[in-house]
C-alpha cells in the first residue's frame, strides 16, 4: 500500500461518500499505520493505474478478526470492486499474500471462507486458489495453504458472553474491532446513539484489538442491548439502534411499573 492508495484501503473503497465515512477512514488508517511495524501488510490491485482491490495480510497473533492460532499469517479480507471483477486481480492479490507469509517466514497462510450468496470471502474462489478446508461449522469454513508441515490448524472463536445486568438501567454491550470498517464505524453510531440517550444506558465496550478481550470473549464484533443481540448484515443504523435501545426502556419501565403497582 502506498500513501496514494491509503484512502482507497482505508475507506474500504467508499472513497468520497460522506464525512461520516471519511472519519471512520481516517480512524482505520491510523490502525492500519500502527500495526504495520507488528507485520501488517496491504497489497492493493491496481487496474490503469487505479487502485480497484485490496487484501489485508495480518500475523494470526495480532489479527483481531479471528480465528485463533499461531505461526501463521491470516488473510482476513480480499476485496475487488465490481468493474474490475473476473479480471484475475483476486488471484493476484492472494498470490502477493503468500509472498508476504513465505518473506515473514510463517508456516502458513489462513483464511475464514463463506458458503453463501454474498461476495464476502466466498469459499469456493479461495478453494479455486487452491486452499484447503480444514474446519468447517456450518456456511463458514477455516482454509489455509501450508508452507511448513509443522504448522497447526487455527480454531473457530467460540463466544464467550454473558449479560450482566445493571439496576434501573439498559445496558449496551458492544464488541467492535478497529480492522474491520463495517465494525469501527457502528461503533462510533452506537457510542453516539448512548449519549443521546443520556443517564438511563450504560455502554460496555470490549475492544477486540486488545488480544486478552479477544481471547477472552472471542466476539469481534456485535452488539447487544440488555442481553439481546442486534444486527443487521451491514453497519448497524442508528435508527435501529435508537429502536432497540427505546424498546429495552420501555420495556424496564413497564416492567418496573407493574412491580411498583404490584407492590
Amino acid at each position: 500500500m502506498e500513501p496514494s492508495d491509503e484512502y482507497f484501503v482505508s475507506a474500504c473503497s467508499h472513497v468520497n461518500e460522506s464525512e461520516e465515512a471519511d472519519a471512520c477512514a481516517r480512524r482505520r488508517n491510523k490502525w492500519l499505520k500502527y500495526y504495520y511495524p507488528m507485520g501488517l501488510r496491504v497489497k492493493v490491485g491496481l487496474l490503469d493505474d487505479n487502485p480497484v482491490g485490496f487484501v489485508y495480510v495480518i500475523p494470526i497473533e495480532i489479527c483481531p478478526w479471528g480465528p485463533l492460532g499461531q505461526d501463521m499469517m491470516i488473510l482476513p479480507c480480499l476485496f475487488v470492486v465490481k468493474e474490475a471483477q473476473h479480471k484475475g486481480i483476486g488471484q493476484a492479490l492472494i498470490a502477493e499474500a503468500e509472498k508476504e507469509t513465505k518473506y515473514q517466514k510463517r508456516k502458513a497462510l489462513s483464511v475464514v471462507g463463506f458458503y453463501h450468496d454474498f461476495w464476502f470471502m466466498p469459499a469456493p474462489f479461495l478453494v479455486k486458489c487452491s486452499f484447503s478446508v480444514v474446519h468447517r461449522k456450518n456456511d463458514m469454513v477455516i482454509l489455509w495453504k501450508v508452507f511448513d508441515e509443522s504448522a497447526h490448524p487455527p480454531k473457530f472463536l467460540k463466544r464467550n458472553y454473558k449479560f450482566k445486568p445493571v439496576l434501573n438501567k439498559v445496558v449496551v454491550d458492544l464488541f467492535w474491532n478497529g480492522f474491520c470498517g463495517t465494525s469501527n464505524g457502528e461503533a462510533q453510531r452506537v457510542r453516539e446513539v448512548v449519549t443521546e440517550v443520556g443517564d438511563s444506558v450504560v455502554l460496555n465496550e470490549y475492544c477486540a484489538d486488545d488480544r486478552d478481550i479477544l481471547v477472552r470473549y472471542q466476539t469481534p464484533r456485535a452488539i447487544f442491548v440488555n442481553g439481546d443481540e442486534i444486527g443487521w448484515g451491514y453497519p448497524a443504523p442508528k435508527k435501529g439502534i435508537r429502536e432497540a435501545i427505546s424498546k429495552a426502556l420501555n420495556l424496564w419501565t413497564s416492567t418496573e411499573y407493574e412491580r411498583q403497582s404490584g407492590d
